[in-house]
């Protein structure tokens, strides 16, 4: 069956199907709705052929369905009717989740990605586990995502972004103590260098870890 992955994030909704090669996207905005983002979806997608649809949400989520509502889109995503507004069967999981997902080689493996916020995920021995690192408090008051996330480069400028980047993820690393760590999201391309023990994410791995979902 051919697959429709979706990546919701907090300044672009990104898509891809089965046999498809070009994605495609649509801004996001604090007040996109999972309706406005419905709509947009399938019109993006109406060439495509696809028949079920995997998401990768920027929230908790459970059993397919967000848990809490999203910190830098719109409300109304908690309790909407995902399988009924697309019209195909639908699998959620959280967005870091799914990109660690398709980054995944094998042993134990911290996936943190660097967005409009902090994604994070761990996968032990194939089993996913989404996190939720970035709002842990990190200093002044200020969580990890503060420092790290699309606020804390506005405030902070790149080159103490980039120190700060390089401690959140030594601490992290100290207190997960994975095999190896993947650096993902829209904002790693703003590292000249990685940490040690860390790779550069390829963001396009987010899709892959959609069309796994079902494999699962």
């Amino acid at each position: 069956m051919k697959t429709l992955v979706i990546d919701i994030g907090g300044s672009h909704v990104k898509l891809l199907a089965s046999g498809e090669s070009e994605r495609r996207r649509m801004d996001s905005s604090p007040d996109l709705s999972p309706g406005a983002m419905v709509g947009g979806v399938c019109k993006l997608a109406e060439d495509w052929l696809w028949e079920r649809v995997s998401i990768g949400y920027p929230g908790v989520v459970c059993h397919d369905r967000p848990l809490t509502e999203p910190a830098h889109l719109g409300d109304g995503w908690v309790g909407f009717d995902y399988p009924g507004a697309f019209g195909k069967p639908v699998r959620m999981l959280n967005d870091a989740a799914m990109q660690a997902l398709g980054s995944y080689r094998g042993g134990r493996m911290l996936f943190l990605g660097l967005g409009t916020g902090l994604g994070s995920a761990m996968i032990v021995d194939g089993d996913v586990q989404p996190l939720e690192l970035g709002h842990l408090p990190y200093k002044k008051g200020r969580t990890f995502e503060d420092y790290v996330g699309k606020r804390g480069l506005a405030r902070l400028g790149k080159k103490r972004w980039r120190s700060a980047v390089d401690d959140v993820v030594e601490r992290l690393q100290h207190a997960m103590r994975p095999d190896y760590t993947v650096l993902g999201g829209g904002n790693v391309k703003l590292l000249e260098e990685l940490p040690e023990g860390v790779e550069r994410g390829d963001n396009s791995l987010a899709f892959q870890g959609g069309f796994l979902l079902w494999d699962r």
